[in-house]
């Protein structure tokens, strides 16, 4: 009975209205954008060059000291921020809307940069906010109707963006999804400030480099660090790469659109759902234990894809497994993640571990293709699945990683 009032409980739906309102923003800077430079004429070279415009995502710790240390005048020291992050990011997405990609698509490039910055910000007091509002027991719940409700943004701004872009300009579904940041406003106004932590930071200097003095001086910071980078490592560099594979089994493009874009976005929403709660049952280090397993299990299915070749039940049955199983680990690692912040510098230590989980995205999905091409499918593979292991190995070394979660504060 706990555990049904607490998945139905106000703090979840807080958490998964806060992550569709940190979801949102992403594709709106990327594909949406990209397919209104390319309708409007810009040369393919310059569209490319607009990825730079997501750099506030992964530098987002250089300012989150800031959000730690100075309190606004209304709301609070979290909510407080977080308004002023989405009054900011609907001005910014109302301003983009102005634009004229094909006349000067450097004031595009200007605007979009001034999206993603307060985009990131809404990040980074999000997740501030999901650690102090939730109690250790509830992050990993939260964590997954977070994670449920950022991929729900996404889709209303890239599948939604894009279709009503057949029938609308691209600059009325601009102002249509700045409107749509008043959901997480009204969440932000309607929602309980958190408990400043005893011992916050009382200057910019201590909010700089106190979270990390702190962080280090604890044990096993550094094999923590290395935990992080290598988790999802081999899930990430599996999934870089599966559209050429699949286009390579003979897959049409429409099969794989129907299968894997839509029946892989639910399998991996009721991944986050279910993992989230069995972290409630098991605690955040069993269940990083369990979904690591299930991760290597699901990968090794598109070794067993790769010998049996085009077939749409297979394909199935490996898309639901890699998103399910993906979901749950993605729930669990961003609980984690909230597990280690200590709550006197949540914004700072949270942003800066956010970043660092962002690495292998970037750095370990480049060599993807060249590596399946020199391998071959099958063997690419497995090697994804052993490159697992070291990860699953870090997590037994610290035995209390398998009980209850990290006290902070």
């Amino acid at each position: 009975m706990a555990m049904v009032r607490t998945i139905f409980s106000g703090r979840m739906l807080l958490a998964l209205v806060m992550g569709f309102a940190c979801g949102l923003p992403l594709l709106l800077t990327g594909s949406v954008l990209q397919a209104w430079m390319k309708e409007s004429g810009v040369d393919l070279s310059v569209i490319g060059l607009f990825a730079l415009v997501g750099l506030p995502y992964t530098l987002k710790f250089l300012w989150a000291p800031v959000v730690d240390r100075y309190t606004p005048p209304l709301l609070g020291r979290r909510r407080g921020w977080l308004l002023v992050a989405q009054i900011g990011l609907m001005a910014a997405l109302v301003g983009l809307s102005f634009g004229q990609p094909a006349q000067s698509p450097w004031l595009v490039a200007a605007a979009a940069m001034l999206v993603t910055f307060f985009s990131a910000s809404q990040d980074i007091v999000v997740d501030a906010f999901r650690r102090e509002d939730l109690a250790d027991e509830e992050l990993g719940l939260g964590s997954s109707m977070y994670v449920n409700g950022y991929r729900l943004g996404m889709l209303l701004a890239g599948g939604g963006g894009l279709i009503l872009a057949d029938h609308l300009s691209f600059p009325v579904v601009y102002r249509l999804m700045a409107a749509s940041v008043l959901v997480g406003a009204a969440a932000t106004l309607f929602a309980r400030e958190p408990r400043v932590a005893e011992g916050a930071p009382r200057s910019l200097r201590q909010a700089v480099i106190e979270p990390f003095v702190e962080y280090f001086q604890r044990d096993g910071a550094v094999w923590i660090l290395a935990f992080i980078l290598l988790y999802k490592l081999g899930d990430t560099m599996a999934s870089a790469i599966t559209t050429p594979f699949y286009l390579d089994l003979g897959f049409s493009k429409s099969e794989i659109g129907a299968v894997v874009k839509l029946f892989g976005f639910w399998a991996t929403l009721g991944g986050g759902l279910v993992g989230g709660i069995l972290i409630l049952r098991t605690g955040i280090r069993r269940a990083l234990w369990l979904f690591g397993v299930l991760q290597m299990v699901s990968t090794l299915g598109f070794v067993v894809l790769a010998q049996i070749g085009h077939s749409l039940p297979m394909l199935a049955s490996v898309v639901a497994l890699e998103n399910l199983t993906g979901g749950m680990g993605t729930a669990a690692f961003v609980a984690f993640m909230g597990s280690l912040t200590n709550k006197r510098f949540t914004a700072t230590q949270y942003a800066l571990l956010s970043s660092l989980m962002g690495v292998p995205r970037v750095l370990a999905s480049a060599p993807t293709g060249l590596m399946a091409q020199i391998m071959g499918w099958p063997a690419f593979f497995v090697f994804c699945t052993v490159i697992a292991i070291p990860g699953l190995l870090i997590l037994r070394r610290f035995a209390s990683w398998q009980g209850a979660p990290v006290e902070n504060g």
